[in-house]
């Protein structure tokens, strides 16, 4: 008799268990916290459930798995005008460059033109694609050594041709670090870079991968030379938004529409059904011509921390230690933090760390000038963040560390406004959108 720890995953099976139950389902591949004494099956709702091999009564095989067949793949023939645009998808991970496995119920990498045009067909009407998967990793695995990867292939693709739109698939949850860290590592774009991801996979009928995906390639091609994240800008298929890789957030766990600018409006609303764009915004880089920079080092010795009521100095005094080069703190408000935590900020200044401080508000902006904590946090040697996202002051402060040497130039870029991640005009009608549904 067929051992059921040896089953090939996508094998149906109907199992006994030794309590009378019956179960009927897809056997999938092993989890990696299971051991082998455990087998995972789907069930016809959908769900999972694993079963203790010891709590088997019997089994038997209802439908073996069938040898992989080779698919014939046709697309329709390309349209007889030739396309001046061309776009460039980079996949490093994520739900949007992933799809269902049907035979095993499992979820699978995949980035191939033919899967994208499969799935999108749209794309062929609007530029000529590439892809490459420059990495698959989780987003939230994502480290500063693999922004500087990211950055060196999208520098060395748009140095070989600027005409090519760059769109990069990536897992929501970290991707608007990411869209901060390409921000500053590369000067002087020729081309739109977009940041895409999924909230929902493509095998899901209210995926949102497809329109994304649409509406990031729009982007690169729009004559804006900024990095932006670009994904839906409300939860039905209307429209979305390009938001700045320096002023965007995550701010939903599931919506389609989680993505949102913070203290700023987007740079461009786009309509990928109707091919319908609208810049928002007349501050926006436009493409340039000239020659790219790319400073892609960033320095790993950079803490973000939020301040919180039981906070002890001891955290501070531990990541000087530790010889930490940058801490931005997430202060209360303004930007404020308890008084008897100053005394160790002073000393983390006086040993050469960059200390800068943001608020937990995100909205609005820090003001150290107002209470007398803040302007004792001025005198101990903070840099206040302006408007700063907290995410994007730590990007910003480990960029500068990796590229530049003098702690003073280093002080004065970090205030000023680099890659629009500080407003130069306060806005009052920027608060969050979200209504009670």
């Amino acid at each position: 008799m067929t051992n059921i720890t040896n089953l090939s995953p996508g094998t149906r099976i109907r199992v006994k268990t030794k309590t009378n139950l019956i179960l009927e389902g897809i056997v999938l591949p092993r989890y990696e916290l299971y051991g082998s004494d455990h087998i995972t099956i789907k069930l016809d709702n959908g769900y999972n459930v694993g079963i203790k091999i010891s709590n088997i009564q019997e089994f038997s095989i209802i439908e073996e798995k069938e040898k992989e067949k080779t698919l014939e793949f046709v697309l329709k023939p390309p349209p007889t005008k030739k396309l001046e645009n061309k776009t460039i998808i980079i996949g490093t991970g994520g739900t949007i460059a992933s799809k269902v496995d049907y035979e095993t119920g499992g979820v699978k990498p995949t980035l191939t033109v033919k899967d994208l045009l499969e799935a999108v067909p749209e794309l062929a009407e609007i530029t000529e694609i590439e892809t490459e998967v420059l990495m698959n990793i989780f987003s939230e695995d994502m480290t500063p050594s693999q922004w500087s990867l990211l950055a060196k292939k999208v520098y060395n693709i748009l140095n070989e041709d600027p005409r090519k739109g760059v769109v990069i698939a990536h897992g929501t949850d970290t991707m608007g670090l990411s869209a901060s860290a390409l921000s500053f590592a590369i000067e002087g774009l020729p081309r739109g870079v977009a940041f895409v991801g999924s909230q929902r996979s493509s095998d899901r009928p209210s995926s949102d991968s497809a329109f994304n995906l649409l509406a990031a390639v729009l982007y690169t091609h729009l004559g804006i030379g900024e990095v932006a994240v670009v994904m839906h800008g409300e939860t039905g298929d209307t429209y979305a938004l390009a938001h700045r890789g320096t002023k965007v957030r995550k701010m939903h766990t599931s919506r389609r529409d989680a993505f949102q600018s913070i203290n700023a409006i987007p740079l461009a609303k786009i309509f990928p059904y109707q091919r319908k764009t609208v810049i928002l915004r007349n501050d926006y880089t436009p493409i340039t011509q000239g020659k790219m920079t790319l400073r892609e080092k960033f320095e790993d010795k950079v803490a973000l921390v939020k301040f919180f009521p039981s906070m002890h100095s001891d955290i501070i005094d531990y990541l000087v230690d530790k010889k930490y080069r940058g801490i931005v703190i997430e202060g209360t408000g303004l930007g404020h933090i308890a008084n008897r935590l100053i005394p160790s900020i002073q000393r983390a200044v006086e040993e050469e760390v960059i200390v800068t401080m943001t608020s937990q508000c995100l909205f609005g902006m820090v003001n150290l000038n107002v209470y007398s904590t803040g302007r004792k946090l001025l005198q101990a040697g903070v840099l206040p963040s302006e408007d700063m996202i907290p995410e994007t002051a730590y990007v910003k402060l480990s960029w500068l560390l990796g590229n530049y040497n003098d702690k003073n130039e280093i002080k004065k870029l970090y205030t000023r406004n680099l890659r629009g991640e500080i407003e130069e005009r306060r806005r009052i009608d920027v608060f969050p959108r979200w209504k009670h549904e």
